[in-house]
């Protein structure tokens, strides 16, 4: 059953990143996928994520669809002006992608072109209104379109540090999804009642949400994360868990399996994000009874 119709029909949906790598050698990220096929619903590829060059979504998800995985890739409004944009979104349909997440581009001077122009022709919900239009058959300039393309088509939500910005987070995810968003996907949840807490906001925005399930590699990872951004919400009982087992590697796999058990109970699915041990993943999932 595809991504879509599990979503539809309320089943649990699992999802894991993938990241293309930083040239041409494929073999690590076809590998990892054949690890994972019948036992994620679809491979969420990145384009360029944290301003990193990096091969394209659009290649990163084709190569998933060859190796019989649904691909879902993401959007960026940084890197591309409409044109292309629309051409890459009709690119993907084509080639046999029918899933969109328009996800939040992250700063130029983060990544490693800092030098590079931004473009930003569109917002998210440009983005999104874009992909609207062509799903009805015309383009942003009026044209009628010769084939119309069909996706499943998902939004993303901040980290929120307090109940002031999650307002202002739920507020855009509305607009999101009165623009076309059909899921959402939450930042990672190191804290399950605060997450417990937090579902029914955004569940009232009338779309499946996924949240996020971070592997914490390391100790020091998990301490960056609590110290330099309040709004993980990594909890000090967290990081003496981490500390005080003899094997952290394996205590953060732990982590992550136990978090997708335990939501799986509560949403409508996770999205396993490992950033480059894509092959933790069957791990994890063991865990998680998947």
């Amino acid at each position: 059953m595809s991504f879509q119709k599990r979503l539809q029909a309320g089943e649990f949906v699992v999802l894991a990143e993938m990241h293309t790598p930083k040239g041409v050698n494929i073999s690590r990220m076809v590998t990892d996928a054949r690890r994972i096929k019948g036992r994620v619903d679809a491979v969420v590829v990145p384009d360029m994520d944290n301003g990193i060059m990096r091969m394209s979504a659009l290649a990163g998800g084709v190569l998933m669809q060859q190796q019989g995985v649904e691909a879902i890739i993401h959007t960026y409004c940084r890197d591309r002006n409409r044109m292309a944009l629309q051409g890459d979104i009709l690119a993907a349909h084509v080639l046999g992608i029918q899933n969109l997440i328009v996800a939040h581009s992250e700063e130029m001077s983060q990544g490693d072109h800092s030098d590079a122009k931004t473009v930003n022709d569109l917002d998210e919900i440009g983005l999104l209104g874009a992909i609207r239009q062509l799903q009805e058959g015309k383009d942003l300039a009026g044209f009628d379109l010769d084939g119309i393309p069909s996706f499943t088509v998902g939004c993303t939500i901040a980290p929120c540090a307090d109940d002031d910005e999650m307002a202002v987070e739920l507020e855009a995810a509305g607009r999101k999804v009165a623009a076309g968003a059909s899921f959402v996907l939450t930042p990672p949840v190191f804290d399950l009642e605060r997450f417990a807490a937090f579902l029914p906001k955004v569940e009232k925005l009338g779309v499946p949400v996924i949240p996020t399930v971070f592997l914490l590699k390391s100790l020091a990872i998990a301490q960056y994360i609590a110290n330099s951004e309040p709004g993980a919400h990594i909890s000090d009982a967290l990081i003496r868990r981490i500390r005080k087992s003899p094997d952290r590697e394996q205590e953060g796999i732990q982590i992550a399996g136990e978090t997708v058990a335990a939501l799986k109970k509560k949403a409508a699915g996770v999205m396993i994000q490992t950033l480059g041990w894509e092959h933790k993943l069957p791990a994890i999932l063991d865990i998680a009874g998947i």
